[in-house]
């Protein structure tokens, strides 16, 4: 009779040797969605950008404005338009500090009042499409700038509509010689008057009423509140000629004549942009991409 063995191994079942020669599965990592393609910029105001592609419609439509062609483009065209929009998004952000926001119902509001400006819908999708606006963009265009026209009509408004004035008149010569002349004849004794009336018959250098920061050449300025009523000046030259300027009266609290608050007014605008500019942090970018 055979002999078994008990050392005899024990049969593998099928199932458990295609386990043990089959290598077990390497878990894989589901890849990541690709990270969005970043948004060109041209600057960031305080955080908020400004697109590439906004800045470049809004430079074509400035040189349409002008009346010249997109391959006119110069370095001072692209920085005023760049200016332009970092100061819009600087004063729609000092709006959304003193918490006005032009919310959807607002900005229906004035859509409408487009429409019926440019008489019907139609000729206002045909206005955006010619100025080179999707829907969303002029839109988000039309909504910061309600935001920045109520904040400077915020900044102006704080502009006093009387200030210290002064009425003045002038003589106005363009040869250095000939003012030196003038000055030896008002040092003599000569009229004042009589001097402006040789040199300027019309107006008689009337320069009329107006207040600090008026005239153009500070100097001319400082010269007129320097001056008590009936004095003159010294010479003044400036780009234009050579003034001897003369103070007829002063009123420390005269209501301003339009021209003369329009000027203040967009004074006010001048400073406030300056200083906030100052106090912002603003990356500008290369306006070359």
């Amino acid at each position: 009779m055979a002999c078994t063995s008990t050392n005899s191994p024990t049969p593998i079942a099928p199932t458990e040797r295609i386990a043990s020669v089959t290598p077990s599965p390497t878990p894989t990592e589901t890849p990541l969605p690709p990270s969005p393609t970043p948004i060109p910029l041209v600057a960031m105001v305080n955080g908020e950008a400004i697109a590439l592609a906004e800045f470049k419609a809004e430079l074509m439509r400035y040189l349409a404005a002008q009346g010249e062609d997109s391959s006119l483009e110069d370095a001072q065209a692209r920085e005023t338009v760049l200016n332009d929009l970092i100061n819009q998004k600087l004063l729609a952000q000092a709006a959304h500090q003193k918490g006005f926001v032009v919310d959807e119902k607002s900005l229906q509001t004035h859509l409408e009042g487009l429409i019926e400006q440019v008489g019907g819908e139609h000729s206002l999708e045909e206005w955006i499409q010619t100025q080179g606006y999707s829907k969303e963009s002029f839109e988000s265009a039309l909504r910061q700038s309600i935001e920045a026209a109520w904040m400077r009509d915020q900044i102006i408004s704080e502009v006093p509509v009387t200030a210290d004035q002064v009425h003045a008149r002038q003589i106005l010569v363009y040869d250095q010689e000939e003012a030196r002349q003038v000055m030896r004849e008002l040092q003599s004794g000569k009229d004042f008057a009589s001097l402006i009336a040789l040199h300027d018959p019309q107006t008689l250098g009337d320069l009329g009423w107006f207040p600090r920061g008026y005239l153009v050449d500070p100097k001319l300025d400082d010269a007129a509140f320097s001056l008590q009523p009936e004095n003159y000046s010294e010479i003044i030259e400036t780009r234009v000629g050579f003034h001897i300027l003369q103070v007829i009266e002063r009123d420390p609290a005269r209501l301003l004549d339009p021209d003369a608050l329009l000027v203040m007014q967009e004074a006010a605008l001048k400073t406030w942009i300056e200083t906030r500019r100052s106090q912002s942090e603003i990356v500008i970018h290369d306006l070359e991409s």
